[in-house]
């Protein structure tokens, strides 16, 4: 968030036309009221706790001018009732006083709401730098994507992408962290890390995955110490070696959608497992599928805050009847047409991340031997570690 957001987050929520013709009319009405009552029940005194209303929606500059317009009032009305000189002192009194903290619980509000977001642009920031910028080009494929954060300060997510090269060919994964707030951020940099240094390492995707749960796992042990709670990870983990094929593990993910030759259809993965961060609970071991990767189709990976998107009457965003109709559109225009008919169709009102890739497969990629991949992982992941 930038220093334009700060100002938005603080802004006035009520303009100061609106707020000077709404003090008028209350003023009249309440000083009407009290005229047509007399002295058995003054109205003009409830005036005081206007400043205060005033506090929740406007900026302290508006709640003064409401504290300077309702304290003549007041002031004056005591002053006319008339009574006694304590009387008349007291109630004077008491109306600065609450004018005063109106006043008060104004600037209290601007400052916490300030720092909230301070907060959550330094959060947001985080997710940016450790996140890689999109697109991606590789000896295998053009990897391209869209990634909106939310930007309220609990509900910052834990979506997670990343692309490697690797000896054996182009390693790519998309995550959603249970949970949100910076303790899901941290998982999912717990998982990144991983990933980036098991995609290069390991020949076999099966193995990737395993050293990026067994990061998740010790991630959440520590949390269990420091009095966090244990969360897990949903991630598709693919591998794209050129041969027009993919391999995928899938721990709990959706699954992907492929649009070639005008037709999208979601890609079947039957031997889905558990998330990472849970695979003591399964006794069933990941495995690899094969995924069809024709020339000129497009991969479209994406986390829950597509499909979970409402609308104002809280239908679900309907993903796959959108795609049937934008077969034909290239890697960046899917994104772009994706993102503004999301948008369009929640009103901008968004409650999770969302994390979009799209993959379609590189002419410049070449299958290397076996032989070959395994001397470039070696020296790959020497240099990696820095030995």
């Amino acid at each position: 968030m930038t220093d334009a957001g700060e100002r938005a987050a603080v802004a006035a929520r009520i303009s100061s036309p609106v707020l000077i013709w709404g003090l008028a009319l209350l003023s009249l009405i309440v000083v009407g009221l009290d005229v047509l009552t007399g002295e058995d029940l003054r109205l003009i005194p409830l005036l005081v706790v206007v400043p205060a209303l005033v506090s929740v929606f406007c900026t302290v500059r508006q709640t003064v001018a409401a504290a300077v317009w309702i304290m003549p009032i007041v002031v004056i009305s005591r002053l006319v009732s008339g009574g006694s000189f304590w009387d008349i002192a007291s109630g004077v009194c008491f109306t600065v006083l609450a004018c005063a903290l109106g006043v008060g619980v104004c600037a209290r509000r601007i400052r916490h709401v300030s720092e909230i977001a301070r907060l959550r642009s330094a959060a947001v920031a985080l997710q940016r730098q450790i996140l890689r910028p999109l697109p991606v080009l590789t000896d295998q494929a053009l990897v391209d994507g869209i990634y909106a954060p939310i930007e309220e300060d609990h509900l910052v997510g834990g979506d997670i992408y990343e692309v490697v090269q690797s000896p054996y060919g182009t390693r790519v994964i998309i995550g959603d962290v249970q949970g949100k707030g910076l303790a899901a951020i941290g998982v999912g940099f717990a998982a990144l890390g991983a990933f980036r240094e098991a995609a290069i390492r390991e020949p076999v995707l099966t193995g990737v995955v395993d050293a990026v749960e067994d990061a998740v796992a010790r991630h959440n042990a520590f949390s269990a110490q420091t009095g966090e709670i244990e969360r897990f990870v949903t991630a598709l983990v693919l591998s794209l070696d050129g041969d027009g094929r993919v391999q995928a593990v899938n721990c709990g993910h959706l699954p992907p959608r492929l649009l070639h030759e005008g037709v999208a259809a979601a890609v079947p993965l039957r031997r889905t497992s558990v998330p990472l961060g849970m695979a003591e609970l399964s006794n069933e071991a990941r495995v690899v599928e094969w995924l069809d990767f024709p020339p000129g189709a497009t991969l479209l990976m994406f986390t829950d805050g597509v499909t979970e998107a409402r609308d104002a009457s809280g239908d679900f965003y309907p993903l796959d009847a959108r795609l049937g109709g934008w077969t034909r559109l290239g890697p960046r225009e899917l994104l772009d047409t994706l993102h503004a008919d999301l948008e369009a169709f929640s009103g901008g009102v968004r409650r999770d991340d969302i994390a979009v890739l799209t993959l379609r497969g590189s002419s410049s990629g070449s299958r290397r031997s076996p032989a070959t991949a395994g001397a470039d992982a070696r020296r790959a992941a020497g240099a990696f570690s820095g030995r």
